[in-house]
């Protein structure tokens, strides 16, 4: 496959190439986009299709999840199963920004996006390219980091371009992204337990629920 490269305004991003991205996500292509941290993959997670495609673009272990970008809490409502009073005191005081959730994944989410685990990481970025193509195309998107598995993360479209050619089909150049990756807290255990560092502390997240 041919890659594209487009340029892109993290900012302010132009609507014709929000509607490019869109056009690709919908045929079932996998597109790079800027965030407010990192580059990502998205794709359609209703669409195998596109499931697949990410998962041999980056040569992902089949047996890891896919996390997903939403636009609001009323979204996440739509795609877990259950949200305890804990998802929505963290939500509400992190999002959006760098945090994501897992949550128990609702029937209609396909289980090859939850790595057969029956569980969704959640998350709502600050990024307005996400954001806009979200309320684009009406619907979450699969994200995850715009890299091979195993290899480091790329911060510029360019990096994207260099690593990914070929594996996916389009990059929505934004320059570079400098901010740092979303922390991931699991809360589908009685006890909540921080799955990867990032941006916010767990000291951050303690004081929030204690707080509440």
């Amino acid at each position: 496959m041919a890659t594209d490269l487009v340029e892109i305004d993290p900012q302010d991003p132009q609507p014709e190439a929000l509607e490019r991205a869109a056009a690709a996500v919908r045929r079932g292509q996998v597109v790079a986009i800027p965030t407010d941290a990192l580059y990502l993959l998205v794709a359609d997670p209703f669409n195998l299709r596109s499931v697949t495609g990410v998962f041999q673009a980056k040569g992902r272990e089949p047996n890891r999840a896919l996390p997903i970008l939403i636009r609001d809490t009323m979204m996440a409502e739509e795609l877990a199963s259950e949200l305890t009073a804990r998802f929505f005191i963290l939500a509400r005081r992190f999002w959006p920004g760098p945090l994501t959730i897992i949550v128990p994944a609702a029937a209609k989410i396909p289980l090859k996006v939850t790595g057969n685990t029956g569980r969704l990481a959640l998350r709502h970025s600050r990024s307005e390219v996400a954001t806009r193509l979200i309320a684009l195309l009406d619907q979450p998107l699969i994200s995850t980091s715009a890299n091979i598995s195993g290899h480091p993360t790329c911060h510029s479209g360019i990096d994207v371009f260099g690593t990914m050619d070929g594996r996916v089909d389009l990059v929505l150049d934004g320059g570079r992204c400098s901010g740092e990756g979303a922390t991931t807290i699991d809360i589908t255990e009685p006890y909540w337990r921080v799955i990867k560092s990032g941006a916010i502390t767990e000291k951050d997240i303690a004081e929030c629920l204690e707080s509440s």
